[in-house]
């Protein structure tokens, strides 16, 4: 399975508990379900970061490697 997948996989699991948390807390006010709750955006936000790195290295390359190209472009646009 490849890593996308697998982040995939990761983040539908982690949105299935925080549904289920959320339903929870309907039936009244929890302070450790909405530190849970909290905890889960936190693991979303990152697990979705990771992800749209992932495809932004996939799709472009290394980071290195476009920075290398950018400065290479721009010392040939300031040698013509």
């Amino acid at each position: 399975m490849n890593i996308i997948a697998t982040i995939h996989a990761e983040i539908d699991e982690v949105s299935e508990r925080r549904a289920e948390l959320w339903h929870r807390l309907s039936e009244g006010r929890n302070p450790e379900i909405v530190a849970q709750i909290k905890e889960l955006d936190g693991k979303l936000a990152s697990l979705w970061s990771e992800h749209r790195a992932i495809r932004a290295r996939i799709r472009f390359g290394e980071p290195e490697h476009i920075v290398k190209r950018a400065r290479a472009e721009e010392r040939l646009e300031r040698a013509a």
